[in-house]
């Protein structure tokens, strides 16, 4: 058996793999040369300029022809995403927002910032919601689910759905981590009655930051498009459609797309569906080496095996000190690896778990709820147990076959040397 690297043998690569920036790494002249048009033009405003470009319209038109939906905006952040969207529902004071256990905490942090409270979810194998513990958490002060597909695996929409309509609330799809991702053919963020994209760094495609909210609904649109600009709603003709601002605006936010991000967000849309054929392939090369020679490792549970973007490589190891060594030997190999939000939910942090907000006496939590809320650690006993035990391995769409080789045999090496197999049942 070979000598780990963390024992003093020799690296099963020599070098890192690829930053998991996936859209940063496959920017070039195209993005280059449309953010120049930008500023030649002297307009990065996309409402009015000497000679506005439109590029945020023209995103806007991208992402909405090619997803399926009649409605996108653009606007500043996969959060500023959230907010509009939760405000286009119009959520806020005396409100209880059902969010995974699993997320990031911009998630649960849209809704406090719309004033009202999450209540956490527990997830399930596939590292995503489990639609079975909707009935535990629900009562008649939650108005609204978020649901997020992890890391390039969308959610089990259907049972959400169904539930959702039994009780007569929205579903929100937050698809920040998982853009071009399918649910039996639609596009994930399409399936719920609204939903939200983000740009930002390291999600699949990005211009630093940015975001998008989708629907089919020309109601929640409007309103989507007046909290994100000071109440206002300047294309009516370009929809059709739209209420006298005398009768229908109210205080917004601006949380508007500048022809900057417009401009460089519309050359990365262009690159999204070959960055997630690459991904997907690569995800394979991996996979059928490491199920050939580990057929004990467990993986994490794909709901959509057309669907899926193959972005993350996601392994459940036997305890969370075997995915603690697993995760430290592989980083030793030059393979990196990580555990989601350092394995924890996000209840934890300690905004939520504290119940703190900007406001004065704790506000949204001091609402005198019927059912009040209280987060206790195990409060999502699976959420605990399975993200303190995955660790994920980014795949990179500029991976090459040496790289996908030495990946599974630098894994397979440390599966072995840690004897991980004898800890399976």
């Amino acid at each position: 058996m070979e000598t780990l690297a963390i024992h003093g043998g020799k690296p099963a690569r020599s070098t890192p793999l690829p930053p998991n920036y996936p859209g940063a790494v496959v920017m070039g002249e195209e993005e280059a040369g449309a953010l120049a048009a930008v500023i030649r033009a002297q307009s990065p405003f996309r409402y009015y300029g000497p000679n506005a470009p439109q590029a945020v319209q023209s995103l806007e038109d991208r992402i909405a022809g090619d997803i399926g939906v009649p409605y996108a905006l653009a606007v500043s952040s996969g959060t500023a995403a959230l907010i509009v969207a939760l405000k286009a529902l119009g959520i806020g004071y005396g409100d209880k927002v059902i969010v995974p256990a699993n997320t990031f905490v911009a998630t649960a942090g849209a809704v406090v910032c719309c004033n009202a409270v999450p209540v956490f979810a527990d997830i399930d194998d596939s590292l995503g919601l489990d639609p079975g513990d909707l009935e535990r958490v629900y009562d008649d002060e939650v108005k609204a689910i978020i649901c997020v597909p992890i890391l390039g695996n969308p959610c089990e929409m259907d049972p959400i759905m169904a539930f959702a309509r039994s009780q007569g609330i929205p579903v929100i799809e937050d698809v920040a981590q998982s853009c071009g991702a399918k649910y039996k053919g639609h596009w994930c963020g399409t399936y719920g009655d609204i939903g939200t994209f983000s740009f930002q760094m390291n999600k699949i495609i990005t211009a630093g930051e940015g975001g998008a909210v989708v629907t089919s609904a020309p109601g929640l649109f409007e309103r989507a498009v007046r909290y994100h600009d000071q109440g206002l709603f300047r294309d009516k003709e370009r929809y059709g459609f739209g209420s006298d601002d005398a009768d229908s605006a109210f205080a917004g936010q601006n949380y508007r797309m500048s022809e900057l991000i417009g401009a460089v967000l519309s050359e990365q849309w262009n690159k999204l569906g070959a960055l997630n054929r690459m991904t997907k392939a690569n995800w394979h090369s991996v996979h059928s080496r490491l199920i050939t020679e580990l057929p004990a490792l467990r993986h994490r549970r794909i709901i959509d095996e057309d669907g899926h973007l193959g972005s993350n490589y996601g392994m459940i190891l036997p305890t969370k000190e075997a995915a603690a060594a697993f995760n430290h030997a592989l980083a030793a190999e030059n393979i990196g690896t990580f555990l989601l939000y350092c394995g924890k939910p996000v209840y934890m942090a300690p905004q939520f778990f504290r119940q703190r907000s900007a406001e004065r006496g704790s506000f949204p939590f001091d609402y005198p709820f019927a059912q009040p809320v209280r987060y206790t650690e195990a409060m999502c006993p699976r959420a605990v147990d399975l993200m303190s035990r995955t660790v994920y391995l980014p795949i990179s769409p500029l991976l090459t076959e040496t790289d996908i080789e030495e990946i599974a045999a630098g894994m397979i090496k440390v599966y072995r040397g840690l004897c991980i197999e004898s800890l399976v049942e």
